[in-house]
């Protein structure tokens, strides 16, 4: 497994020193800095088993972005660590290392969110598998750990919850999601011009160059006034046809930015006609 000789690797003792002549002559190695945090507010998107006692932890916190690390002992039945480490609970860690994989040296669940199930998970596992798929390692984006947070107590708070009433908690992390990593357009704006965008006029979004004008009879047109609107994000549940228009918009953009790679959660949505 991937993952299994990332962790060999960074944990892999140095070489056997050479002989004294050629130690003599080598400059001298220079350790890495051992990291340390301290009480950082974290999210576990994915948990894998490693040897027989332990577990690998892909997380999301808040200041060090996504962060590999080993949680020694979590799978032991006495482990303090193996209640703290539930997927879509806050928790706030403390972890130390210098490699690419850290050790988790305490972890505390911070409570306050019900336990996702039935659609609401389905849609927490499509946030997650967003992460992994667009944010790299210890790019940390503050705005959007607290739009995942937001995102997920929205998914808590409605655990009966139809397809219909779950739209807007995804538009509004896609949006988020999107403006954080740099990759949603200026909408009020023509990409190549600047110049404003025009109500009545109709358009198309280039997800490399923006917004440009197009023809009526293009089959990606949108009406300015539907831009407009979308400028600040998903719109007001109620509005059907505005709704809409930003779910193919978000549809597009992470189509593109996913190199039109499918997502297993969205297609496993698709499959039950939920979304």
């Amino acid at each position: 497994m991937r993952t299994e000789l990332t962790l060999e690797r960074a944990a892999r003792v140095p070489d056997a020193p050479a002989s004294s002549a050629a130690s003599s002559r080598a400059a001298p190695r220079r350790r890495a800095t051992i990291e340390r945090v301290q009480d950082e507010s974290i999210y576990v998107l994915h948990s894998y088993p490693w040897k027989e006692t332990s577990l690998l932890l892909d997380v999301f916190s808040r200041r060090h972005g996504r962060v590999a690390l080993v949680a020694k002992g979590a799978k032991r039945p006495a482990s303090t660590l193996r209640a703290a480490l539930l997927g879509f609970q806050p928790c706030n860690a403390s972890w130390s290392g210098r490699g690419e994989v850290r050790t988790l040296t305490r972890a505390e669940w911070a409570g306050g969110l019900a336990p996702l199930s039935g659609l609401p998970l389905l849609c927490g596992f499509y946030f997650n598998e967003l992460l992994v798929r667009l944010l790299v390692r210890e790019d940390a984006h503050e705005g959007l750990f607290d739009a995942y947070h937001q995102g997920v107590a929205a998914l808590a708070q409605r655990p009966h919850a139809q397809a219909a009433e779950l739209e807007p908690v995804l538009r509004d992390f896609e949006f988020a999601l999107l403006r954080e990593l740099g990759h949603l357009p200026e909408l009020h704006l023509e990409g190549a011009s600047s110049q404003p965008v025009m109500p009545d006029a109709f358009y198309r979004i280039d997800p490399d160059h923006g917004v440009s004008l197009c023809r009526p009879s293009d089959p990606a047109a949108v009406r300015g006034e539907v831009l407009l609107a979308l400028r600040d994000g998903p719109p007001a549940a109620g509005d059907l046809a505005l709704a809409r228009a930003a779910k193919a918009l978000m549809r597009n953009l992470l189509h593109y930015h996913l190199s039109g790679q499918t997502l297993r959660t969205r297609q496993l949505l698709i499959d039950l006609h939920k979304l």
